[in-house]
Formats: C-alpha cells, structure tokens, sequence
C-alpha cells in the first residue's frame, strides 16, 4: 500500500481519560461498532484501547502496529495515540485485511515471516541504514557486541559483497524501497559469511523506514562444491533447529513484554505467569542450541577454523555475557585484566561458546555471594583458561561422566541438557586443546580449556 493509500484510509477519533468514546469518524466508529461498542461507551477494540492508555499513563505520544479482529478476519493497523489535557487523541491508518492463514502470501512483509523463520538469526535497520536491533543469541554465537552496533551503520557489521552483476541487491532495495534476499556480506572481524535478506518497514504515513531482515550463515563448503550427503540425523537437527528458533524467540520477547508491564498494570500472578513462561522459553532455546552443536559436531566432515586469538580477551568477554545472570544468581565473576592477553589458536565464535559455557556453569553451581575466578596460564606450548567456581564440587569418579553425552552426576537438579560439556569437549578437541577438571566434594570445581598457544 502507497503512501497516498495510507493517508486516504486515516481515521481519527478521540477517548476521554477514562477510556470512553467521545467521537470518532465513520471508519474508526464502524469497527468500533462491530466490536460491539458505541460512542459514549468504553472503546470496544482492545488492541487500540490498550495503547491509548500507555500513551495515557506516560504522557507522551506511542504508535504502533497492531492486529485487530474486524468479525471474522483481522486488519493490520497502524495506531497513533496522544494524550492531551482531554484525553487521547487517535489516528488509526493501514487498515489492511491480513491474509488468512490458509490463502496464498503476496505480502512481501508477512513473506519475510518466512524467510526469518529459515534464518540463523534476525536484524533490523532504520531508513538510514543504522542498525535497530540484533539478535542476541547471535551476539554471543559469533562474538560482537550488539550493544555497541546499535545506531551505527550496517556496514560496520557487514561487509557487502557484490553480486554476479557486480550490484548490491541491499542498497538497491534501500534505493527502491523493496525487499531483497541473497545478498552476501562477511561479518566483519571474523571469517563468517552470510546471505541476507529483508522486507521494508513502512511507517504510518506509508514512508520507508527501514529493514526488517533475517541472516543465514554460509557453509564454507558452499563455495568449494557440493557437500557430502548429510546424514538423517543432520538433517533433522537442522530442520527442528530452524523450525523453532524463531517461534521460541517470539514467545520469550512478548512474554518479557507482559512480565515488564509495559502495557499497562497486570495482576501480580499473571506477570509471575509471564516470567515463568519466558524462563521456560530460554530453557528450550537452550536445548535448540545444544541439539542443532551435538549434530554439527558428530558429522564427520565437521570441522573449525585456525585462526589468532586472545585468550584473555575471549575470556573477558564471555564474562562480561554473563554479568546479568551472575548478578541475579548474587555471584561475583573475576575476569582478567584488560592489560593481560594469551595469544592463541582456534576459532573464535566456538571458543567464546566454550567459555560462555564453562563459565555459566560454574555461575549455576555458585552459591548467593559466592565468586567464581577466571585465571590464565601458559604450560607446554599450550594456553589455558582456568575456571574455578565455590560450588559443592564434583566427585573424582563424576569427572569422566560429566563429559558424556547427556551426562549429568545428579539429574534431579536444576540444570541444562547434560551436552554443554560434552559439546564443548568435542570443539576443543577439533581445535587442538581439551578441557579437564579438577574437583572434589567440598572444594568446588576447576575446569581448565587448554588450546594450542602461539607466540
């Protein structure tokens, strides 16, 4: 829908501070009616009562997007709500039937549903090409900060590759407003390569606002030749990886969004309801992960990339991924200094998962108050990242078990999939290192990841 189509279907209408119906035009008042409410009545569309009274509560203007239900089908709106010395003003445009689940999709927006839905991760720009939001599971995943990216240029994140054409299908999206797909950058810093692709954000005045995009991470066997038949198990992992991925990241971001309240007050026991099933969310994300590493890993044409590292600083970053959850759990972690460094070889996104790992399992173990220590050593040709934590300890005939598939000393307590370990085992051992423990009941744990060091 045009900019000229947008403007032509606004319809304006104002609320009380009590959330009645004051006056509406014919369009805002039809649905309303359908909803089965009246003018002088409460205003019978939930969806744009529920901004009206955020816009309310905090004194300023809030447009969103929503969903309501016009009978039976659904209409995807834009909504516009000011509050005033009166009460809300409302200005409702888009007015688009949203396709029924059974019809064919012709919308490019809800096409890059599925394109997100295939994708490794998801990212989204403004009309500038500054970056407004990054995965976050694919900031810990491949190692830069998406903190730091937000705001800036897409570009620092993505080096664009020209196509058979020699053209961007990015920029010329950007320049036609459309959406794109196969377009192929490299994250920067790093030896990674991706296949983009985006829908345009269309703000309520039908202007360009940006992407909407989805990032699919290139097998480096990609463009060497056909790679080696998968086995079922393989293909299956990635199929259920993809499969859920997105859905269980929706579900954890509006649930979040209930539990913070950020639509208005709830009772107490619903916003508890919604923090329990956004913890339950991120459980099962973790099992995504965990399944999609454990069938990577025992493929036989698995393999890493060599390349320079700092062991120091991989260790500090990983920390710092950590510092949320470490402050929640009231656990002290202790990274090495920004002045230390321990150069080594492997490749970079599998040995931060390593440590994210090593290090969140000891924040687990830790008891409130507790401090878990990150130390650094060079032994033999090797550099070693040594984690102890203040935890119960693990029993010396434990040592060999926790590194099994599934393997846990006590399954009955809180805790991951039992494949963290041996996961994490399987990639330092493809890259040259190991990790070992040193533990016994009583004396908390030391894990050490040891990896081939370099001058």
């Amino acid at each position: 829908m045009n900019a000229i189509d947008l403007r032509r279907h606004l319809a304006m209408g104002r609320l009380g501070r009590d959330g009645r119906l004051l006056d509406a035009e014919s369009r805002l008042a039809d649905l309303n009616a359908r909803a089965g409410g009246k003018v002088g009545e409460p205003l019978a569309v939930p969806q744009i009562a529920a901004i009206a009274r955020l816009a309310l509560r905090l004194g300023i203007a809030v447009s969103r997007n929503v969903v309501a239900a016009d009978g039976e089908d659904d209409l995807d709106l834009w909504v516009r709500a000011e509050p005033d010395a009166d009460g809300v003003l409302l200005e409702v445009s888009g007015w688009r039937p949203r396709t029924p689940w059974y019809a064919p999709i012709e919308d490019p927006v809800r096409e890059s549903d599925f394109l997100r839905a295939e994708a490794d991760w998801v990212w989204e720009s403004d009309a500038a090409m500054r970056i407004t939001h990054l995965s976050l599971d694919a900031a810990a995943r491949h190692g830069f900060d998406a903190g730091a990216l937000l705001g800036r240029p897409i570009t620092l994140l993505f080096a664009l590759e020209a196509d058979e054409q020699g053209g961007f299908p990015i920029l010329s999206a950007a320049a036609t407003q459309t959406a794109f797909e196969g377009q192929v950058a490299e994250l920067r810093g790093t030896s990674k390569r991706v296949r983009l692709s985006a829908a345009p954000r269309i703000d309520a005045q039908g202007r360009f606002a940006g992407f909407t995009g989805a990032a699919s991470m290139i097998d480096p066997a990609e463009t060497i030749g056909p790679a080696p038949p998968a086995d079922i198990d393989s293909i299956l992992g990635e199929r259920v990886d993809r499969a859920l991925r997105t859905p269980l990241s929706r579900i954890i971001a509006n649930a979040d969004s209930i539990s913070a309240q950020l639509d208005g007050p709830l009772r107490e026991n619903y916003a508890e309801y919604a923090s329990d099933i956004a913890s339950a969310g991120r459980h099962l994300l973790s099992l995504v992960d965990d399944l999609a590493d454990l069938s990577a890993v025992e493929r036989e044409d698995f393999h890493v990339d060599s390349e320079p590292l700092d062991l120091a600083d991989l260790a500090r970053r990983a920390a710092g991924l950590l510092a949320v959850r470490a402050s929640a759990a009231e656990v002290e972690i202790d990274r090495p200094q920004f002045d230390e460094t321990l150069p080594a070889t492997g490749e970079f996104r599998r040995v931060l998962q390593i440590l994210v790992n090593l290090i969140a399992n000891a924040v687990r173990y830790s008891p409130p108050g507790g401090k878990v220590w990150i130390r650094l050593e060079r032994e033999e040709g090797m550099g070693c990242v040594i984690v102890a934590d203040q935890g119960k300890g693990i029993a010396v005939e434990d040592h060999a078990r926790i590194f099994e598939k599934f393997g846990r000393v006590d399954p009955s307590e809180p805790g991951g999939s039992g494949l963290g370990l041996y996961i994490a085992r399987r990639l330092a051992g493809a890259m040259g290192g190991d990790i070992m423990v040193d533990s016994a009941p009583g004396q908390g744990a030391r894990f050490i990841l040891t990896l081939p060091a370099r001058d």
